[in-house]
Protein backbone atom coordinates (compact mmCIF):
# COMPACT_ATOMS: atom_id res chain seq x y z
CA UNK A 1 0.00 0.00 0.00
CA UNK A 2 1.34 3.19 -0.81
CA UNK A 3 1.12 6.18 1.49
CA UNK A 4 0.04 9.43 -0.02
CA UNK A 5 1.32 12.50 1.05
CA UNK A 6 -2.20 13.65 2.43
CA UNK A 7 -1.95 10.65 4.72
CA UNK A 8 1.68 10.90 5.69
CA UNK A 9 2.44 11.62 9.74
CA UNK A 10 4.45 14.36 8.55
CA UNK A 11 1.85 15.98 6.67
CA UNK A 12 -1.04 15.21 9.15
CA UNK A 13 1.19 17.22 11.34
CA UNK A 14 1.89 20.42 9.05
CA UNK A 15 -1.88 20.24 7.97
CA UNK A 16 -2.49 20.64 12.27
CA UNK A 17 0.25 23.20 12.32
CA UNK A 18 -1.65 25.31 9.52
CA UNK A 19 -5.29 24.79 11.12
CA UNK A 20 -4.01 25.99 14.53
CA UNK A 21 -2.32 28.81 12.68
CA UNK A 22 -5.85 29.77 10.74
CA UNK A 23 -7.96 29.59 13.83
CA UNK A 24 -5.38 32.32 15.55
CA UNK A 25 -5.76 34.40 12.53
CA UNK A 26 -9.56 34.00 12.25
CA UNK A 27 -9.56 35.35 16.27
CA UNK A 28 -7.45 38.07 15.07
CA UNK A 29 -10.19 38.88 12.75
CA UNK A 30 -8.72 37.83 9.85
CA UNK A 31 -10.54 36.57 6.59
CA UNK A 32 -9.71 33.25 5.26
CA UNK A 33 -9.23 33.76 1.16
CA UNK A 34 -7.31 30.91 0.65
CA UNK A 35 -5.56 27.78 2.49
CA UNK A 36 -2.89 25.83 0.58
CA UNK A 37 -2.36 27.97 -2.67
CA UNK A 38 -0.53 26.53 -5.37
CA UNK A 39 0.99 27.87 -8.85
CA UNK A 40 3.72 26.63 -10.92
CA UNK A 41 6.71 28.63 -8.16
CA UNK A 42 5.24 27.07 -5.09
CA UNK A 43 2.30 27.14 -2.24
CA UNK A 44 1.27 29.59 0.07
CA UNK A 45 0.10 28.40 3.14
CA UNK A 46 -2.42 30.57 4.39
CA UNK A 47 -3.63 33.86 2.38
CA UNK A 48 -6.12 36.02 4.52
CA UNK A 49 -7.36 39.60 4.63
CA UNK A 50 -8.58 42.33 7.44
CA UNK A 51 -9.11 45.81 6.14
CA UNK A 52 -7.26 46.61 3.41
CA UNK A 53 -4.31 44.25 4.04
CA UNK A 54 -3.50 41.07 2.79
CA UNK A 55 -1.50 38.45 4.17
CA UNK A 56 0.52 36.07 2.83
CA UNK A 57 1.42 33.34 5.72
CA UNK A 58 4.27 30.71 5.65
CA UNK A 59 3.57 28.61 8.67
CA UNK A 60 6.47 26.07 10.13
CA UNK A 61 6.34 23.97 12.98
CA UNK A 62 9.60 22.58 14.52
CA UNK A 63 9.98 19.54 17.55
CA UNK A 64 13.51 19.83 17.43
CA UNK A 65 15.83 22.91 17.56
CA UNK A 66 18.83 20.89 16.42
CA UNK A 67 18.72 22.31 12.74
CA UNK A 68 17.03 25.86 14.33
CA UNK A 69 14.17 26.57 15.29
CA UNK A 70 10.89 27.22 13.26
CA UNK A 71 10.78 30.89 12.18
CA UNK A 72 14.62 30.02 11.14
CA UNK A 73 13.33 27.40 8.80
CA UNK A 74 11.97 29.47 6.62
CA UNK A 75 15.21 30.04 4.33
CA UNK A 76 15.55 32.46 1.34
CA UNK A 77 15.02 29.94 -0.51
CA UNK A 78 11.53 29.30 0.75
CA UNK A 79 11.11 33.09 1.01
CA UNK A 80 11.57 33.72 -3.33
CA UNK A 81 8.81 30.96 -3.57
CA UNK A 82 6.34 32.64 -1.47
CA UNK A 83 6.77 35.78 -2.96
CA UNK A 84 6.97 34.70 -6.86
CA UNK A 85 3.66 32.80 -5.89
CA UNK A 86 2.06 35.65 -4.26
CA UNK A 87 2.76 37.71 -7.22
CA UNK A 88 0.93 35.22 -9.32
CA UNK A 89 -2.00 35.29 -6.68
CA UNK A 90 -2.29 39.10 -7.30
CA UNK A 91 -2.23 38.61 -11.39
CA UNK A 92 -5.36 36.44 -10.92
CA UNK A 93 -7.00 38.39 -7.90
CA UNK A 94 -7.47 41.84 -9.21
CA UNK A 95 -9.89 42.31 -6.20
CA UNK A 96 -6.47 42.46 -3.93
CA UNK A 97 -4.51 45.15 -6.06
CA UNK A 98 -5.13 48.08 -3.75
CA UNK A 99 -4.30 46.29 -0.78
CA UNK A 100 -1.06 46.53 1.32
CA UNK A 101 0.40 43.51 1.56
CA UNK A 102 2.59 41.38 4.22
CA UNK A 103 4.57 38.49 4.36
CA UNK A 104 4.08 36.68 7.81
CA UNK A 105 5.27 33.43 9.43
CA UNK A 106 3.86 31.58 11.73
CA UNK A 107 6.20 29.47 13.89
CA UNK A 108 5.61 26.93 16.66
CA UNK A 109 8.43 25.15 18.19
CA UNK A 110 7.25 22.05 20.17
CA UNK A 111 9.19 20.33 22.82
CA UNK A 112 8.80 17.47 25.75
CA UNK A 113 9.31 18.93 29.23
CA UNK A 114 8.19 16.66 31.81
CA UNK A 115 6.52 14.01 29.54
CA UNK A 116 4.13 17.22 28.63
CA UNK A 117 4.29 18.09 24.56
CA UNK A 118 4.22 22.13 25.08
CA UNK A 119 3.99 24.60 21.80
CA UNK A 120 5.20 28.10 21.50
CA UNK A 121 3.56 29.82 18.81
CA UNK A 122 5.60 33.04 17.41
CA UNK A 123 3.39 35.40 14.84
CA UNK A 124 5.84 37.26 12.93
CA UNK A 125 4.74 40.13 11.25
CA UNK A 126 6.61 41.19 8.16
CA UNK A 127 8.82 38.29 8.58
CA UNK A 128 10.30 38.75 5.15
CA UNK A 129 9.99 41.07 2.50
CA UNK A 130 9.02 40.13 -1.00
CA UNK A 131 12.06 38.55 -2.63
CA UNK A 132 12.22 38.67 -6.69
CA UNK A 133 14.09 36.89 -9.14
CA UNK A 134 14.62 38.90 -12.62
Amino acid sequence: MTVGRSTSPTHQIGQQAEERALRFLLNQGFHLVAQNYHCQFGEIDLIVFKNELLLFVEVRQRKSSVFGNAASSVTIGKQRKISQAAAIFLQSHPQFELFDCRFDVIAIDVSKQLNHQISNMNWIEGAFEAVMTY
